[in-house]
């Protein structure tokens, strides 16, 4: 007899997100996936949205119904845009599902911060305070049993995962960091737009919406808390010719006299028991290409004792670490499975 499984399903399954999310779910031995939902394609079959799911998702996309999806699932996954996931988390929770928000929505505790940034209405009180950040390498204890998480956004994932240890434990200069970050245009999403049209993006390298990105006050409240003080950032993002993958580059001026080695070796210690963080050998940086596919954060460092400044390097895949595998891995944790399960894919290369 087959063990009963948990029943999943994912809004916004049309995206990038929620395909991806299909990619990983589809082959996690403890979940089945029992509905794929799209506000403006219910009624067709997914395969006929992404023709390399034929023979393996044929299911019909259903629409928005909270209740219905209740009939179906247990815990639902919300690949959906800022300002629309904040309408939807309370009505799935008042039907007694588990939400996995991908979304913007519940990132941000202060709500006139959030509006600020988002440009959106910010959540109500209680689901908002109800909301746990999700990122597993910090907060991974913290999900567990929950009904409510809010996974991290990528460029977030990258840089927290960078700065956190140095952070913590004194040795980064929090008034001086430089976040240079670079994305793949599936960032973007689906969507068509100016910004990924082939002839725009192709053979072009790109800085936007410098410093305004929305997930800089995500970053600040994460790093303030670490240091347990205000921290801001200089953040600049910028796209790149490439599909998939983030790479964030940070320089601050370090605080004490450790050598490089003594910087690899801390942040060996503080993510020793996570799986998906892979610290580099001194003088070894990492590239997007060697976590394409995957939900691996590798991080390099390279220590200039003439300006006493690190600089720190952390790659991931947008869609996987950034998206749809970290969601996963608090589902993982949510659910009290081993955080690695249904994740333990190795990169694609080249």
């Amino acid at each position: 007899m087959n063990p009963v499984k948990t029943r999943v399903a994912i809004v916004g399954s049309t995206g990038y997100g929620g395909v991806e999310l299909i990619r990983f779910l589809h082959q996690h031995p403890e979940v089945e996936i029992t509905s794929v939902i799209s506000a403006s394609s219910s009624g067709k079959p997914m395969s006929a949205q992404f023709p390399h799911l034929i023979g393996v998702m044929d299911m019909e996309l259903d629409g928005v119904d909270a209740a219905k999806t209740a009939q179906k699932a247990d815990i639902v996954f919300l690949a959906t845009p800022s300002g629309v996931s904040s309408k939807l988390v309370p009505q799935y929770l008042e039907a007694g599902l588990k939400v996995i928000d991908l979304s913007g929505d519940y990132r941000i505790k202060d709500s006139s911060t959030y509006e600020e940034w988002y440009k959106h209405d910010a959540p109500d009180a209680a689901s908002l305070e109800e909301a746990v950040y999700g990122l597993c390498e910090l907060k991974g204890n913290d999900v567990q049993g929950k009904r409510l998480i809010s996974n991290p956004g990528c460029y977030p994932t990258a840089t927290l995962l960078g700065l956190l240890p140095g952070v913590e434990a004194g040795w980064l200069a929090t008034d001086s960091i430089i976040i240079d970050a670079k994305s793949g245009v599936s960032g973007a999403g689906r969507g068509t737009s100016l910004t990924s049209h082939y002839a725009e993006m192709n053979e072009n390298f790109k800085a936007y919406k410098v410093n305004k990105h929305q997930h800089i006050p995500e970053i600040e409240q994460v790093l303030g808390a670490a240091a347990g003080k205000p921290v801001t950032v200089t953040f600049t993002t910028h796209l790149v010719p490439m599909t998939r993958g983030i790479m964030s580059t940070m320089y601050g001026s370090t605080a004490g006299n450790h050598s490089e080695e003594e910087w690899i070796e801390l942040y060996r210690e503080y993510y020793r028991d996570r799986p998906f963080v892979r610290i580099r050998k001194q003088g070894q940086w990492p590239s997007t290409k060697e976590v394409a596919g995957s939900n691996y954060c590798d991080i390099g460092f390279a220590l200039d004792a003439r300006t006493g400044r690190i600089t720190i390097i952390a790659v991931i895949d947008n869609l996987v670490k950034g998206a749809a595998g970290q969601a996963i891995q608090n589902m993982n944790r949510m659910m009290g499975w081993a955080e690695h399960t249904g994740l333990n894919m190795l990169p694609v290369y080249p």
